[in-house]
């Protein structure tokens, strides 16, 4: 199990977009959609869920919904196992 969430990791972060996505959030947790969207200007929203969809399935980052707000921040337990450099 540990080998199939480690290719799904790795798999997510080998997109650079996504790549930005997971080290902004390991940088600055609880971020809204809106927030990410706007800090990553060339990225269309449809785009950005996608790929937040793949980093939240991998299970390196974590959604919590807030109201009508998305949330999301970077699942610790998963980066340190996986992709530590993201927390350096």
């Amino acid at each position: 199990m540990e080998m199939v969430q480690a290719v799904k990791v790795y798999k997510a972060l080998g997109e650079p977009t996504r790549l930005k996505i997971a080290v902004m959030l390991a940088k600055e947790s609880n971020q809204c959609f809106t927030a990410i969207g706007e800090r990553l200007k060339t990225v269309a929203g449809s785009t950005l869920s996608h790929h937040l969809k793949q980093l939240t399935d991998s299970g390196l980052i974590n959604s919590s919904k807030s109201g009508s707000f998305v949330h999301y921040s970077v699942n610790q337990e998963v980066a340190e196992k996986f992709a530590p450099y993201l927390l350096a």
